[in-house]
C-alpha cells in the first residue's frame, strides 16, 4: 500500500481523501492542518488528524505527501520546505511562476533525496499534456485553450471582496463563435474579449448600492475589466439552489496541416466537463501521487512535471496489463 499524507484540508484536501478511497492501492493515514484538528472532520472518522507542525514526526509512515495549499502563498513555501523530509506533490498553478517554483523544489528534493511533482491538475496538468502531444504531432498549427463553462474561484473570491456583497459566484463562459471557428480550423486570431465572458451571480447585502458594486465588478482591472461582464444579483435562496457547487471544464484544441503542400487540415480536441472542479483536480493529483512513489522506489529524485512521467507510471496495471488491454 502507498501511504499518503494530505497537508490542507479544504475543497482540494477532501477531494484528495475520497479519490484514495477510490484507489485499492492507496491508504490515507494521516491529514495535517493549520487549524484546530479537533474542529476538521473527515470522510473517514478513522483517520488521524494533526496539527501542521507535527508533519515531521511522521516522515517514515507516509510515502508521498500531497499538498493542498493555494498557490499565492502556500505551496512556494510549502513545497520546497516539505521536499526536504518527504516525496511530495502540488497542484501549483500560477502558471508565469512555474519555472521558479521548479527550481525551488527541485534544489529541494535533490539535495535530499525526495521526488517532487509540481503543478498537478488539469490546467496546468492534463491541459499542458494534450497541448505538448498536440503540438509535437501537428507541427504546422496553432493552440487554443477555452475554459468553461464553470466556476472561476479566484474571480468569485475577488467579487466577495467587494463592499455590500455577501456571496457571489462567476462562470467562465466560452464564446460560441470563436469556439466553432477554431474547430472548423479557420485558425482565427482572438483576443482575451473574444475568447470568453464573465457571468456573476450576486448575493448583496441589505441596502447594498447596486450600480456601485457592479461597475467595481466589470471596471475591476486583471479580472473583469478585458471581457464582457454579466452581473446578475440574485437573492441567498436562488444562490444556495442554483449556485452551490463547483462544476468547471473545457477544451484544448490544436489545428494544423500536413502535405506537401499543407493542403490537409487537421483538429485535435480535449475535452472536460466536470461536475466538482476539486474532485476531478484531486483525482488527477492522486494518479501522480502514485507515480512519484514508483519513482522514489526507483531511486529517482529532483522536482518532476507531467511532462517527464511516462503514463503506465499513473497505473495501478502492470506493463504487460497495459499492453494486453489498452495497447
Amino acid at each position: 500500500m502507498i501511504r499518503i499524507g494530505i497537508y490542507g484540508y479544504g475543497n482540494l484536501g477532501r477531494g484528495v481523501e475520497s479519490a484514495i478511497m477510490q484507489n485499492s492501492d492507496m491508504e490515507l493515514v494521516a491529514v495535517f492542518t493549520r487549524r484546530d484538528p479537533s474542529t476538521v472532520r473527515l470522510i473517514n472518522s478513522d483517520v488521524p488528524v494533526y496539527r501542521a507542525e507535527d508533519a515531521l514526526d511522521m516522515t517514515d509512515k507516509i510515502d508521498v505527501m500531497i499538498l493542498c495549499g493555494g498557490s499565492a502563498t502556500d505551496l512556494p513555501v510549502q513545497t520546497p520546505y516539505l521536499a526536504k523530509y518527504f516525496n511530495v506533490i502540488d497542484s501549483f498553478d500560477t502558471h508565469a511562476k512555474i519555472p521558479e517554483h521548479f527550481e525551488n523544489v527541485d534544489k529541494s528534493a535533490k539535495e535530499n533525496g525526495n521526488v517532487g511533482i509540481i503543478s498537478v491538475g488539469w490546467d496546468p496538468g492534463m491541459f499542458s499534456l494534450n497541448r505538448l502531444l498536440a503540438g509535437s504531432i501537428l507541427v504546422d498549427g496553432a493552440d487554443y485553450t477555452f475554459w468553461g463553462r464553470g466556476v472561476s474561484q479566484g474571480h468569485s473570491d475577488a467579487i466577495r471582496r467587494i463592499e455590500g456583497v455577501k456571496n457571489a459566484k462567476q462562470y467562465t463562459v466560452p464564446v460560441e463563435k470563436a469556439l466553432e471557428a477554431v474547430r472548423n480550423g479557420e485558425n482565427p486570431t482572438l483576443t482575451t474579449r473574444e475568447k470568453h465572458t464573465r457571468e456573476c451571480f450576486v448575493v448583496p447585502c441589505e441596502g447594498a448600492d447596486l450600480a456601485r458594486i457592479e461597475n467595481e465588478i466589470k471596471t475591476m482591472p486583471n479580472y473583469f475589466a478585458d471581457y464582457d461582464t454579466t452581473v446578475n444579483f440574485i437573492s441567498e435562496d436562488e444562490f444556495n439552489k442554483n449556485h452551490a457547487g463547483i462544476p468547471h471544464g473545457g477544451v484544448v484544441i490544436r489545428t494544423g496541416k500536413t502535405g506537401p503542400s499543407l493542403e490537409n487540415k487537421h483538429v485535435i480536441e480535449y475535452k472536460i466537463t466536470l461536475d466538482s472542479n476539486p474532485e476531478f483536480t484531486a483525482s488527477v493529483i492522486v494518479a501522480y501521487a502514485r507515480a512519484a512513489y514508483k519513482l522514489s522506489c526507483e531511486g529517482a529524485c529532483g522536482c518532476k512535471t507531467v511532462f517527464d512521467i511516462a503514463p503506465a507510471y499513473l497505473s495501478q496495471k502492470s506493463g504487460e496489463e497495459l499492453r494486453k488491454n489498452l495497447l
